[in-house]
C-alpha cells in the first residue's frame, strides 16, 4: 500500500488542529494595549502549540521521507498519533484560560507524553513492517531523543503539581530537542 493518502489525510488533520486552536483566540474588547494583557497567557499557549504542532508535522514528513510503503497497522498508529495531536487544541485552551495554572499544565504535559509514544508506536511498527532493510532502521539506531524526551515530559507532569512555570520550561527544552527535524533521518536519506 502506498504511503501517500496517509501523508495527505495527517496533513489535513494537522492543518485543521492549528486552524482550530488560533480561533480560539478572541478580539480584544478594546481599543488600547492594556485590552491585550487578558490575551497574553491565550497568546503564549497558543505560540507554544503551534510550535509543538510544527515540530510534529516537520518530523512526520521527515519520517514518511524514509517509508517505502505501509499497511494497516500503520495506518492505525497513524490515526493513534493524530488522535493524540487533535487533543492539543483542547489542552491549549484550558491552560490559555487559566494562566497556566497547576491541572491544565499537568493535562498539557499528559497529552504531549502520549503524542511521544504514538509517535514512538508508529515508528517501530514502520521498521518492522518494512523489515532489516529499513531505510528508518538504519537512521534510527538510537532511540537517546525518544526517551529523553518522555523523561523530561514525566518530569513536567511531576513538577507541574508544584511549579507549573518550571513543568512549562520541561516541555519547552522537548520542543527545543525537535524543533530541527530528525537529522538521522536527513542523513540516511542523504547517503542514497
Amino acid at each position: 500500500m502506498t504511503k501517500g493518502r496517509l501523508e495527505a489525510f495527517s496533513d489535513g488533520v494537522l492543518a485543521i488542529i492549528i486552524t482550530i486552536m488560533v480561533l480560539e483566540l478572541k478580539v480584544p474588547e478594546g481599543s488600547s494595549w492594556a485590552s491585550l494583557k487578558p490575551l497574553v497567557p491565550k497568546f503564549l499557549a497558543y505560540i507554544f502549540s503551534f510550535i509543538y504542532v510544527g515540530i510534529y508535522w516537520n518530523n512526520h514528513h521527515h519520517l514518511f521521507q524514509a517509508v517505502r510503503k505501509v499497511n494497516g497497522g500503520i495506518l492505525w498508529a497513524n490515526l493513534h498519533l493524530l488522535f493524540w495531536l487533535s487533543m492539543m487544541p483542547i489542552a491549549t485552551e484550558w491552560i490559555g484560560n487559566t494562566g497556566f495554572a497547576k491541572n491544565p499544565v499537568a493535562t498539557y504535559g499528559i497529552g504531549l507524553v502520549m503524542c511521544a509514544i504514538a509517535y514512538t508506536i508508529l515508528e517501530n511498527l514502520i521498521i518492522k513492517y518494512e523489515g532489516e532493510s529499513s531505510k528508518l532502521k538504519e537512521a534510527i539506531h538510537s532511540k537517546y531523543k525518544e526517551n529523553i524526551s518522555i523523561i523530561f515530559y514525566v518530569l513536567g507532569i511531576a513538577t507541574s503539581f508544584f511549579y507549573p512555570y518550571i513543568a512549562i520550561g520541561f516541555y519547552y527544552i522537548v520542543a527545543l530537542i525537535w524543533l530541527i527535524p530528525d537529522r538521522r533521518i536527513e542523513k540516511s536519506l542523504k547517503d542514497d
